[in-house]
């Protein structure tokens, strides 16, 4: 008889198939889910399993594949409604073996389950070949036939090595405690040899991340496991690689007895012996290196340990040597996983990690903030829990091994909320086949909200430094008129006085024009009234202008140019209010004998239009290389008056005419030059 497990989430299916089956052939049985189904999958306890999915969507893929690998060597037939195409094709490529659309049909279900099990033929026995050699016999597990003093050791046959193994192989049960497992082995060795004294020195692991001194320690051996020995001493004893018992071991590589002439002649090591009450000591390797030391002196009997038994310690504490080698690696191992799960335990990004069977191997506090159900107190995350998009796209990672970086997803219930999503292939396996997938989510929607918060900040912050500067320059600009209208009524009529207000008024007027005029640039973000004007005069008015606010007499200014007259087209007041600045700057480089250079020419840019550049050199110090590099900002001067808006105010005028101010990198003992590139028809990118 057949058993049918039917996998339905109403009994509905189960019962249709029931009336349709001959009961003295097929038995079947109703599991709601696949947990339920799970015992008599894993035991193979169901000839084939009936599955009611719907084939419109991946979620009854994802649990057909799920049962296929818990139960690869049963059919699956699977019944579903009205179903796509594709979806069917997706269905038999994942192991089933029919497709049915519901309703049930008796006549259909019956020719397929025939179908699956036709009549077989009878088996007949293979004779055996003529001449086949029989298996061997099983040999011995142990035999010691070196010298007749560990006869006593097999006394009993096979049977006492039997005893034997089976003993040594308890000492397995302590297979992640190296210090259980050693107090282990050498009860062991009391039983099977009769040693009397022993003690167990191991040198400190390494961690992943040793530093010099972690190193240096770890060539120190401390007790972890003694016989006969008091705890008293043992706690305050070492032994070292670089000297006595452990300097004699880690060199040699072999036993070393106290009767030798090299310890014999080595204090330190003689008075460890003499400490313990040892009479050998036994290295313990891995194959690789030295791990620690063992030492002994003798049977309970009195009697000292022979060659051939210290043979046998030498051997088994070498094997034991790997297990306490393979306890570390586990440990460390262990403290990095719990390491880095803490590490994204904490992340302020959700981290997912899911597996080929759709488990969730870990979610951090933030995956469970952003996914888990709003009405769920706690508890962990499952693959259902994430939105359907994202889980569509972890299988198709897990599929596929390909990543998938860099997507924007807006969940539904949650409007103005944007996740930036990472979903790579994790654990690669053979074959380059995924074993699990790091799914990443972001929350965009905070990041630039903070990002907001800090511009309108960084406003608030320049509005303050804005304010601070104007007050205190137009309050430099007002003390002299407001000292001058105090006096107004008593020394009106001297003229001295006269003339003092007419400087003072004319000083105000002059900085208070100058700061309006950057403010209403700084304001412009484009051309007013293009026009086309020679470059030569320009200069020689920004010069003018610029001896306003710095009026000395020697101010010379010299300018070289092609034979061809350069012709701008763009903002004439604004550029020139522009070369005025800079020109201002190159006049204060040298208060006293200022002398300003200009070079200019034309000639075609990397874009291939028509361009000419301006170089400003003034016969100053030179800019310094603090000077070079903020001169551009807003508000950084070098000197005590004046707002530090020049450069920047020229900067933005030149880039509104689409060109380009760059301050020349400064060199020891040379002049400062400002290099100034503009489009010889601005007007035309306006």
């Amino acid at each position: 008889m057949k058993t049918l497990l039917v996998l339905a989430q109403h009994p509905d299916l189960a019962e249709e198939i029931r009336k349709g089956c001959d009961p003295e052939q097929y038995r079947v049985i109703h599991r709601a889910n696949a947990e339920e189904a799970e015992p008599l999958l894993a035991h193979g306890l169901a000839d084939a399993c009936i599955l009611d999915i719907e084939l419109t969507g991946v979620q009854g893929i994802w649990l057909l594949e799920k049962l296929k690998r818990r139960a690869s060597k049963i059919p699956f037939i699977v019944f579903t409604g009205p179903n796509q195409s594709e979806w069917q094709e997706e269905a038999y490529l994942r192991g089933a073996v029919h497709v049915l659309e519901k309703p049930v049909r008796a006549r259909m279900l019956a020719v397929v389950l025939e179908r699956l099990w036709p009549a077989a033929a009878p088996v007949q026995p293979m004779a055996q070949p003529m001449g086949m050699i029989p298996p061997p016999q099983p040999l011995a597990l142990m035999e010691f036939t070196k010298t007749s003093d560990t006869a006593f050791l097999m006394a009993g046959g096979p049977a006492q090595a039997l005893h034997v193994l089976r003993s040594f192989s308890g000492i397995l049960t302590h297979s992640l405690d190296a210090e259980a497992m050693l107090n282990e082995f050498l009860h062991l060795l009391r039983v099977i040899l009769g040693v009397n004294r022993a003690a167990i020195f191991l040198r400190t692991p390494l961690a992943a991340f040793s530093d010099q001194t972690a190193v240096n320690e770890s060539r120190r051996l401390r007790a972890v496991s003694s016989l006969g020995i008091a705890q008293g001493l043992l706690q305050h004893l070492e032994l070292s690689f670089d000297s006595g018992i452990g300097a004699h071991c880690f060199r040699l590589g072999r036993i070393v007895r106290k009767q030798e002439n090299d310890v014999r002649n080595d204090p330190e090591a003689l008075k460890e012996f003499e400490l313990l009450g040892a009479q050998v000591a036994v290295p313990i390797l891995d194959r690789e290196s030295v791990l620690g030391v063992a030492l002994f002196d003798g049977r309970i009997t009195g009697e000292p340990l022979v060659n051939a038994e210290l043979e046998l310690i030498f051997h088994l504490l070498e094997q034991v040597g790997l297990a306490v080698k393979n306890i570390w690696l586990h440990s460390q191992v262990s403290t990095n996983n719990e390491m880095l799960a803490g590490i994204l335990r904490e992340l302020s990004s959700a981290c997912v990690v899911v597996s080929r069977d759709l488990a969730i191997l870990h979610a951090n506090k933030t995956a469970r903030r952003y996914f888990s159900p709003a009405d769920r107190q706690g508890g962990e995350l499952g693959f259902s829990d994430l939105p359907q998009v994202l889980g569509a796209k972890v299988y198709q990672v897990l599929k596929t091994g390909s990543a998938l970086t860099g997507f924007k997803y807006e969940p539904e219930d949650s409007p103005g909320t944007v996740y930036s999503i990472n979903i790579v292939p994790f654990q690669k396996v053979q074959g380059g086949i995924a074993a699990s997938a790091l799914l990443m989510a972001e929350d965009l929607s905070q990041t630039r909200q903070l990002q907001r918060l800090e511009i309108e900040a960084a406003n608030l912050r320049l509005v303050k430094t804005m304010a601070d500067r104007l007050t205190h320059e137009i309050g430099n600009a007002m003390v002299p008129l407001s000292t001058h209208q105090q006096l107004l009524a008593d020394k009106w009529k001297d003229p001295e006085f006269r003339a003092s207000l007419d400087l003072a008024l004319a000083d105000g007027v002059k900085r208070v024009t100058r700061l309006i005029n950057q403010m209403r640039f700084l304001a412009r973000d484009s051309l007013l009234s293009p026009d086309a004007f020679p470059i030569g005069p320009l200069l020689e008015e920004a010069f003018q202008e610029a001896r306003k606010y710095q009026p000395v007499k020697a101010a010379q200014l010299k300018y070289e140019s092609s034979n061809t007259p350069v012709v701008l087209t763009g903002d004439r007041a604004a550029l020139k209010h522009a070369l005025a600045e800079v020109m201002l700057n190159a006049l204060q480089a040298n208060p006293t004998d200022p002398k300003i250079g200009v070079r200019f020419n034309s000639g075609s840019g990397s874009n291939g239009m028509d361009r000419v550049q301006i170089e400003v050199q003034d016969n100053g110090a030179g800019f310094s290389d603090e000077a070079a590099e903020k001169a551009h900002a807003p508000f950084y001067t070098t000197r005590n008056v004046g707002l530090g808006l020049g450069l920047t105010v020229t900067r933005k005028i030149i880039e509104t005419h689409h060109g380009q101010l760059e301050i020349v990198s400064p060199k020891s003992g040379h002049a400062g030059v400002v290099r100034i590139s503009l489009p010889l028809d601005a007007g035309r990118h306006s």
